[in-house]
């Protein structure tokens, strides 16, 4: 008697991703000795999150997170974060913008905004605990210059990154190699979209700051963005404040993120508005990245995440 063959296993879109990423993170485990995730509350870290807590469960995640602290971030996220730490029951280090500034190893310039001090920050906080690999959330759908790079992204004693240096990775086959003071960056979300993401946060039911949905306030119109009026931004000569319905597609310091129009109230509404959308949510919501065609390059080549 003929017997029936198994039904194949198939994975879905999102458990293929799921998978993937659930495979760096324990290789990272196995591999390095102190690892540690980047951590600021938004979509792309939440997400992160939520794969890493089911790689190591019932585990506790085997290696702290950190945040890259400007001093400008919202209210709501900062709140948000402190909830998911003590949630999650996570060790957390805080790398402080204004600490830098306050010791003169950096100087802000209060009209461009304190993104770009975050690279001497996070330098510092990779320094001064000693991690040698750093997870961050950045995907290949976003820009130019994370479109190249590897998911295992090696960066030298000065934390610099070279294009041309890259390290193959054929068959998801990794190297961790690094010398005493290099550290590699490394990206479980590459392969993943906006609409992954969102999509992702839909099925596992991912808890996100408030600020992705679509509610009620002033907003200040600049260079075809919608700034959010904040304590931390100058309104401009001419800049009137007015009240709209809005949500972010990407939380950072608030002097530079911008929001869009939406009425999206849940992630199955957001899904269905990315889904429809041609532009990426840096390039869309992100001052700090219209600086030049370049800009995002030469930020990640001096260390930016």
């Amino acid at each position: 008697m003929a017997t029936q063959a198994p039904p194949a296993y198939e994975l879905s879109h999102l458990g293929a991703l799921e998978a993937e990423a659930v495979h760096v993170f324990r290789e990272v485990a196995a591999t390095f000795e102190r690892p540690v995730l980047l951590f600021s509350g938004g979509k792309d870290s939440m997400v992160m999150l939520h794969v890493a807590a089911k790689a190591f469960w019932p585990a506790p995640l085997p290696f702290p997170v950190m945040h890259v602290d400007t001093g400008h971030n919202f209210d709501e996220v900062i709140r948000f974060r402190d909830e998911i730490v003590e949630r999650y029951g996570l060790r957390m280090v805080v790398a402080s913008v204004q600490d830098d500034i306050d010791a003169g190893r950096t100087v802000e310039d209060p009209k461009a905004g304190r993104n770009r001090l975050q690279t001497a920050t996070l330098l510092r906080g990779i320094r001064e605990n000693g991690f040698d690999a750093v997870f961050g959330g950045a995907r290949r759908d976003e820009e130019k210059a994370r479109a190249k790079e590897r998911v295992f992204s090696f960066r030298d004693e000065f934390g610099q990154w070279d294009p041309r240096r890259q390290r193959p990775e054929l068959w998801n086959l990794y190297n961790g190699r690094h010398r005493k003071g290099e550290h590699i960056r490394v990206f479980p979300l590459s392969n993943w979209t906006e609409l992954d993401i969102w999509q992702y946060v839909e099925a596992e039911d991912v808890t996100l700051p408030s600020l992705y949905y679509a509610h009620r306030r002033p907003v200040v119109q600049r260079d075809g963005m919608l700034l959010a009026d904040t304590r931390f931004l100058t309104v401009g000569e001419g800049e009137v404040p007015y009240p709209a319905t809005v949500r972010f597609r990407t939380i950072g310091d608030a002097t530079c993120t911008g929001c869009v129009e939406s009425t999206a109230s849940s992630p199955a509404e957001v899904v269905a508005e990315v889904a429809a959308t041609r532009v990426t949510e840096r390039g869309a919501t992100r001052a700090d990245d219209r600086i030049s065609e370049a800009g995002m390059e030469d930020r990640k080549k001096e260390g930016y995440f």
